[in-house]
């Protein structure tokens, strides 16, 4: 069984050597999604809260590209830069996601300048 990139410009292009998602079978990777428009290349406004909006759009965005969607999430990582910023990003989060909710890991890194959360997101779908 193969593996294929999944790409799409609905979401940022990758700034490195790696896919946007990599789809195996049933099992699709999404690296990890920030809060910049692909349409712009710009950060999106309104700190924590209106970065993980744009997280959600480019992580939607991917899914669809590799066939899935938010309801075939099974696991998300989620990585802020300040522990301060937490209950913001769970509000929005709570709006976003719905039960049964994927199984969620949150870490606090550092991330490249003016960057407040970075999601990842594992999906598993019915077989082809």
């Amino acid at each position: 069984m193969g593996k294929d990139a999944v790409t799409t410009t609905e979401a940022p292009a990758p700034v490195a050597a790696y896919s946007q998602a990599v789809r195996k079978g049933n099992i699709v990777q999404v690296a990890g999604q920030v809060g910049i428009d692909a349409a712009t290349g710009e950060i999106a406004d309104g700190g924590v809260a209106g970065q993980t909006r744009q997280v959600f759009a480019n992580l939607r965005a991917v899914l669809r590209a590799a066939g899935a969607d938010l309801d075939d999430v099974v696991m998300m990582r989620v990585y802020l830069t300040d522990t301060a910023h937490f209950a913001e990003f769970n509000a929005v989060y709570n709006e976003l996601v719905s039960e049964p909710y994927p199984a969620r890991t949150t870490v606090y890194v550092g991330l490249p300048a003016r960057l407040l959360v970075e999601i990842d997101a594992l999906a598993v779908l019915d077989p082809r």
